[in-house]
């Protein structure tokens, strides 16, 4: 098909999918700035190498996956028609967004209590990129949040129903980046710590 074909909301739905790929790709290429920085940096003699991730970490995965099938589960549901449903999904979606964050935190304070700190003297390397790495992706949860309240605004609108759900669309293609980027991180963080 010619990207030059089609209605102009045709059109202008395109460049917006192709915009928030080429925001996911360039996503992709930081995280993975980031993660390769890791990887280089566990040649230094002060890298700790007998570092366990906090098991908040764990559970956040577990809470950030159930949300992606949330959101699922409430694209379902537009498409059927059934909007107390969409609302209810999309708020449980938003729920364990929060959950999620909250977890990253207590996540952080166990590194904390072990002794670890990410800054000042008592910091240590290791420590300090698992904390930019899991805090840059937390900016990006919240990211996804405020789409998430954006979604929820323009469902009670009735903006969205089974033919005109694009805003609907990208903001679940971006939250379940979010959750792909995050189990990629934590599966990174725990086979190279």
């Amino acid at each position: 098909m010619d990207l030059t074909e089609g209605t102009l909301e045709e059109k202008t739905n395109r460049a917006k999918k192709m915009m928030l790929w080429f925001g996911i790709v360039s996503l992709i290429m930081s995280f993975a700035g980031w993660t390769s920085a890791f990887v280089v940096s566990r040649s230094r003699e002060d890298w700790l190498t007998d570092f366990q991730l906090p098991n908040a970490f764990t559970i956040s995965t577990i809470i950030i996956i159930i949300s992606s099938l949330t959101f699922i589960m409430a694209k379902r549901a537009l498409k059927n028609n059934k909007r107390q449903l969409v609302t209810i999904w999309l708020l449980i979606t938003l729920i364990f967004g929060a959950v999620f964050i909250y977890n990253q935190f207590l996540g952080f304070n166990q590194i904390i209590e072990s002794g670890y700190n990410f800054t000042g003297p008592t910091s240590n390397i290791t420590m300090t990129f698992i904390f930019i790495i899991a805090f840059v992706h937390i900016i990006h949860v919240a990211v996804g949040i405020i789409c998430l309240l954006v979604v929820i605004y323009n469902h009670f609108k009735q903006k969205y129903n089974a033919k005109k759900m694009l805003g609907f669309e990208l903001a679940a293609t971006y939250w379940h980046f979010v959750d792909i980027l995050w189990i990629y991180l934590l599966l990174f963080l725990y086979f190279m710590s």
